[in-house]
């Protein structure tokens, strides 16, 4: 994977110079973060079946990318990181601003889609991991919760048309919509994988030729010189077996504060999703006669990020994932399960683009785990780096 890295970051810093060259007005910029974290859950064992082992140990998130507009109207991003998913290209595309509320966007994206997805990044966020909606690896016993709602971010390749637009100096409406390749499954249908969504062997082609359509809207109103509040909806429904015959749709509602400079964020996601049901007997519960062929995962968040100091910030967060519907026989999810994890940190800024982040986590989950256990703990300790 290092020489993967080397020859991404060689290839982006290529990228910028050949576009420096053929433009002499283009305007280039390069960044990159990188987050190494320690992830220790005190009673993670090697014996635990595969399905409840948490992603523990030293971690490392790392992501350069190369903005370059071209000419006042066309820019080009294109984004490497390195993380728990290995080597990944989550951003190539090209923007054409028509005007600020006209934008066409193709390529390689994250579809606009919630507020977390905007500061996914390690260097965007103050805490070390994501909210559960959004997990993407280190969530406790997430082999048999099959990660969050949406892991974030979910690159995928399509075309989005988005704008922003102000009413006077007070308000600024955003809007997206878009039309990309969207998750996968297997042909058995029964949940989606996300290691197919993001499989390179593929080509990162649809698995079924139909896109999945989306759409985001959200409304941001300042309520003094240092105080806002932003309020948004999003939306996404499409296939993902290869028959094209089971959908899922996921929505989602947030809203957000900010008062100089604490924020306080609410997030709530969910997602309906069918399953083939034509084989009974790998269910641990009888199929009704009508609507037992699709589950409910929900998933939410309340957050907080306080100033103790200029360079000190106290961290809180609660959230957690409801699950409802059918399992299959050998899981130790039932019918309805449920986690709520609380989380307690801080992010001390040690040198300019340079912090750490220290937070303990107590987990509470509806169903039993090793030993017959309910709770787990878990403490995360991380540097950040930007440029």
């Amino acid at each position: 994977m290092n020489a993967r890295w080397l020859v991404a970051t060689i290839v982006a810093g290529g990228l910028a110079g050949l576009f420096g060259r053929r433009a002499a007005a283009v305007e280039r910029n390069l960044a990159g973060s990188a987050q190494f974290d320690y992830h220790f859950v005190p009673n993670s064992s090697s014996t635990l079946p595969a399905r409840q082992v948490p992603l523990d140990g030293f971690t490392t998130e790392a992501a350069l990318k190369v903005a370059v507009d071209v000419s006042s109207k066309l820019s080009a991003n294109v984004k490497v990181c390195f993380g728990c998913h290995g080597f990944e290209l989550p951003m190539a595309y090209f923007d054409y601003r028509v005007a600020d509320e006209l934008n066409f966007r193709i390529g390689r994206f994250s579809p606009s889609f919630g507020n977390f997805n905007l500061r996914h990044d390690p260097a965007n966020h103050k805490f070390s991991s994501k909210p559960l909606p959004y997990d993407m690896g280190r969530m406790l016993r997430m082999r048999e919760w099959n990660l969050g709602v949406l892991p974030s971010p979910f690159p995928d390749s399509g075309l989005e048309i988005n704008g922003t637009h102000w009413f006077g100096l007070k308000a600024q409406l955003d809007y997206a919509i878009y039309a990309v390749n969207g998750f996968r499954g297997d042909a058995s249908g029964q949940d989606l994988d996300f290691q197919q969504s993001r499989s390179r062997d593929a080509y990162y082609v649809d698995n079924n030729g139909r896109p999945t359509l989306g759409a985001r809207l959200s409304l941001t109103v300042k309520a003094g010189e240092k105080a806002d509040v932003s309020f948004g909806a999003s939306g996404m429904h499409g296939t993902f077996d290869p028959e094209n015959k089971l959908t899922y749709t996921i929505v989602g509602a947030d809203l957000a504060f900010r008062f100089d400079r604490t924020n306080v964020r609410f997030e709530w996601l969910a997602r309906r999703q069918e399953f083939d049901a034509s084989d009974p007997s790998i269910f641990r519960y009888a199929l009704p006669s009508t609507g037992g062929d699709f589950f409910v995962k929900h998933g939410g968040y309340a957050e907080i990020e306080q100033p103790l100091s200029s360079s000190v910030d106290l961290l809180f967060r609660v959230d957690g994932l409801y699950r409802k519907g059918n399992v299959f026989a050998a899981s130790p999810l039932r019918r309805q399960s449920a986690v709520t994890r609380f989380t307690l940190g801080t992010a001390i800024v040690l040198e300019r683009g340079y912090r750490v982040k220290v937070s303990g986590e107590y987990w509470d989950f509806s169903d039993p785990g090793e030993g017959g256990r309910h709770s787990d703990l878990g403490l995360h300790v991380g540097l950040v780096g930007t440029f």
